[in-house]
Parts: structure tokens; C-alpha cells; sequence
């Protein structure tokens, strides 16, 4: 299992799991309070901050998990990964033609780059690289947001997975600043579709609702060589390198370095407060907290995955 580990990495110890997460979970919840729940997405300023769970899930398929692990969230950004997943599926590499695979370095909700480098967006993980990909969905799919949730109900082996239509709704009544992305990539030649179907499929596929439990069976296949416990049907998810490589690079916006070097794992954030991470060839793990700081991250899911890869060497650095 461990053949491909890196030099100065060990195999994990699920021995002492257990009391690693419950040692994690006592330190993190000291910390509540330094961040803010996201308020600009109507549902989102109604949840409870003071919450936080963990799961992780090995290749082998053994699980752990404390906290709230089992409370189901809308997972936001999160299902950028699981979109991309399903875009390269139907199109392949020809996704790269209208989306980059550079960092931002820029809010990840900017308009800047994108006017200035002739509307193709650095990545696929920043809104207008995520309403790319939501346009290449929807333009190959009958019912878009229907697809994008089996797909990741394959992934999960959760069938109710799916979208909460009280958070889609509330994204869809403030959503003036996805709005103004998806007309510019449109009068920019790169977004192909209508722009009402697009950002309808962009807001559900954020509205999606899974827990962390969820999430690390879902991404079960970034770890362990495109291999999946739970998938269903003939999906064949793309599960190399460029997956991870790009979630190292872009999944935390404009704090991936800083998440880099605290953490050392590839991730993908969402603003709901998730954060799901890959140490290839051993694990997958998530967290939930709402608060975030001000990159729009978790505050304590950050602080939980750099305990966690401290206290178990399982960096991939």
C-alpha cells in the first residue's frame, strides 16, 4: 500500500487513529470564535459556528471519525472538484482549452483576471473557472444538476446526496457577483450556453449536501489510484496526479501556500466551512467548521489537518 510513499513520510498508524482525532478534536474546539460564518449566502448565516467534525477513510477502507461528522452541510466550493471530476469525464483534456491550471493568487470570486487575460480563468477551482465547467456540464446534459448529483452519489454511495433547494435558492436571490462572471465569460466567447442554465446547474452543484463522512469515501479514488469502495455505474473518474496536483496548487484560493506549508496535502475548501484532503496511497480526510477566516476558509478544519499531518507524518513534503 505504502510502496509509493515519499521519502520522508511514513505509513499511517490506524492503531492510534482513535486518539489522534479525539486529541485534535479537544485541541480545535478551544479555538471557536476566531473566525465568521460566511454572510453573504442566506442559508449559510444560519447555521450553528460552533460546530466541527472529522472523518478519515483509508485506502484499505477502514474509517474514523469525532465530532460532527455525520451532520450533513451544503459542501460550496468543495463541489468544484467533484464538477471537474465530471467535465474531464465527458470532454477529456479538451477542458483545458477554456480553463488554465495556474494559481490565482486573487479572491476567488475576482473579476480581474479574467477581463485582463482574454476570459479564460487561471483555474478550474476559482468561480469563473467553476462556471466554465458547470457550462460545459450543462451543455452536455439534459439535466445538468441531476447529473452532477449521481455522479457524486456514485462517488459517496449516498443517494441523498443532493441538492438542498433552500440554499440553491438563497445563492441564486445574491448571487449578483457570479451573475456579472458568467455575462463577462459569455460576452468573452467562453462560456457556451445559456447563462441562466449555466449559473442554475453552478448554484445547485454548490447547494449539494454531504457530510464528511461523505467526502472521503467520495474522494476515495484520489488516494488509492482511481480505485472506489462505493462507485456505482460506469463512471470512470480521472484520479491521477493532475487531480491532486491541482488541488495542491488551487484548492484553497489564495491561502494554498500558506495551507501548503502548514498542512503539506492537496485540498479543496468551500465556504460552507469543508475541507476535504488526499494524502495519496494512504488516506482521505474532511472537516466541517463554519467559521471561517478571511480567505473564506475554515479555521478550524485548517488547524485540524496541520495537527493531523504533524502528528501522524503523513505530509506529502
Amino acid at each position: 500500500m505504502n510502496n509509493c510513499l515519499p521519502h520522508n513520510n511514513q505509513p499511517l498508524d490506524t492503531e492510534t487513529l482513535p486518539s489522534v482525532l479525539a486529541r485534535i478534536h479537544e485541541e480545535v474546539v478551544t479555538e471557536y470564535g476566531k473566525g465568521k460564518v460566511a454572510d453573504y449566502i442566506p442559508a449559510l448565516q444560519q447555521v450553528d459556528p460552533k460546530q466541527f467534525g472529522m472523518a478519515l477513510r483509508t485506502v484499505d477502507g477502514e474509517e474514523f471519525y469525532v465530532g460532527q461528522a455525520e451532520t450533513n452541510f451544503s459542501i460550496q466550493s468543495v463541489s468544484k472538484l467533484f464538477a471537474l471530476m465530471l467535465a474531464l469525464e465527458i470532454v477529456g483534456d479538451d477542458v483545458w482549452r477554456r480553463v488554465g491550471r495556474e494559481p490565482s493568487g486573487m479572491r476567488f470570486n475576482s473579476l480581474l483576471l479574467l477581463e485582463s487575460e482574454g476570459g479564460i480563468p487561471r483555474n478550474p477551482f476559482i468561480n469563473a473557472g467553476a462556471i466554465v465547467i458547470s457550462d460545459i456540464i450543462a451543455t452536455h446534459s439534459s439535466i445538468p444538476s441531476k447529473r452532477i448529483e449521481d455522479f457524486i452519489a456514485s462517488l459517496s454511495g449516498n443517494k441523498n446526496n443532493r441538492v438542498d433547494s433552500k440554499v440553491a435558492a438563497g445563492e441564486k436571490a445574491t448571487g449578483f457577483l457570479n451573475t456579472a462572471i458568467a455575462n463577462l465569460l459569455k460576452a468573452m466567447g467562453n462560456l457556451h450556453g445559456d447563462v441562466d442554465h449555466t449559473l442554475e446547474c453552478y448554484f445547485k452543484q454548490c447547494a449539494i449536501t454531504m457530510n464528511c463522512i461523505d467526502l472521503v469515501r467520495a474522494t476515495e479514488c484520489l488516494a488509492n489510484r482511481g480505485n472506489s469502495t462505493f462507485q456505482t455505474g460506469e463512471h470512470k473518474p480521472v484520479a491521477d496526479k493532475r487531480i491532486n496536483s491541482l488541488m495542491l496548487m488551487c484548492g484553497l484560493y489564495d491561502a494554498v501556500g500558506n495551507f501548503a506549508y502548514n498542512v503539506g496535502l492537496p485540498a479543496k475548501s468551500g465556504v460552507s466551512g469543508g475541507i476535504v484532503a488526499v494524502a495519496p496511497g494512504q488516506y482521505t480526510v474532511s472537516v466541517w467548521s463554519p467559521e471561517l477566516d478571511h480567505y473564506g476558509n475554515s479555521v478550524l478544519g485548517q488547524l485540524a489537518l496541520e495537527k493531523l499531518t504533524i502528528y501522524t507524518k503523513t505530509s506529502i513534503f
